[in-house]
């Protein structure tokens, strides 16, 4: 089992951060590659982004509320 780190994907080229509104999973759930786990706002809307991998949530760097630049750590997954 490795751990991945899940990073904010940029969505046009404006893009420099992004709001995360919820989590729609919680750390300690399985999620599958193409899941959408998180919803943030970026550019004035909102954008669900899925799990880049397979795995188990194992946490949350970036809470509701919080702005996360580009390419910047939103979770960590196990995959595996």
């Amino acid at each position: 089992m490795a751990e991945f780190t899940m990073v904010l994907p940029q969505y046009g080229m404006g893009m420099q951060d992004g709001e995360i509104v919820r989590w729609l999973k919680e750390p300690g759930d399985r999620v599958e590659e193409g899941e959408n786990i998180v919803e943030v706002e970026a550019a004035k809307t909102t954008v669900e982004v899925p799990a880049p991998v397979a795995g188990t949530l194992l946490r949350i760097v970036a809470a509701a509320g919080e702005t996360v630049d580009v390419r910047e750590p939103l979770a960590v997954i196990e995959t595996g």
